[in-house]
C-alpha cells in the first residue's frame, strides 16, 4: 500500500461547507500518479504516461478544510496496457471514500497504449498466490 498526503485547498470547499465530490477524483489521480513515480524506475516514468479510463467512487463521509487526509493506493492488477487500482481516502481511521479505477498506460512519445514489462509491474503489484 502507498500513502499519499492530500492537500485540501479553500477552493475545494463547496456551497455545503465540505469538499466537493469532484475534488476526490483529482486526489485519486494525484495519488495514483505519485504512486507510479515512487515505485517505477526513472526510465520507465520518463517513457510512460497514465490516463484514467474509469473511476467508481463511493462517498462515505464528508471532508472539511481542516481535515488531515491521506489517500491509500493499492495496485490490484495489470492486464495488457491497463492497470486497476483501489484508492481509499481516510481521515485517521475514518474512511471518507473508496475508489476503484482503471488506467491505461501510454507510450510517452506516441501516446498509444503500452504494455509494461513484468519487472516493472512486479514493483507495485501484490505477489501472486
Amino acid at each position: 500500500m502507498f500513502r499519499h498526503q492530500v492537500a485540501i485547498e479553500p477552493a475545494d470547499i463547496d456551497h455545503m461547507g465540505h469538499v466537493n465530490n469532484s475534488v476526490y477524483l483529482k486526489w485519486v489521480q494525484e495519488a495514483v500518479i505519485d504512486y507510479w513515480r515512487t515505485v517505477a524506475p526513472p526510465d520507465a516514468v520518463a517513457r510512460h504516461l497514465w490516463v484514467a479510463l474509469k473511476h467508481e467512487i463511493s462517498y462515505r463521509r464528508p471532508t472539511f478544510l481542516q481535515d488531515n487526509v491521506v489517500a491509500e493506493v493499492i495496485a490490484d492488477k495489470v492486464e495488457g496496457a491497463r492497470a486497476y487500482f483501489t484508492t481509499v481516502v481516510r481521515r485517521g481511521q475514518d474512511v471518507l471514500s473508496e475508489v476503484k479505477s482503471c488506467w491505461c498506460c501510454l507510450d510517452a512519445v506516441t501516446q498509444r497504449p503500452a504494455r509494461l514489462a513484468r519487472e516493472i509491474t512486479s514493483r507495485f503489484l501484490p505477489p501472486e498466490v
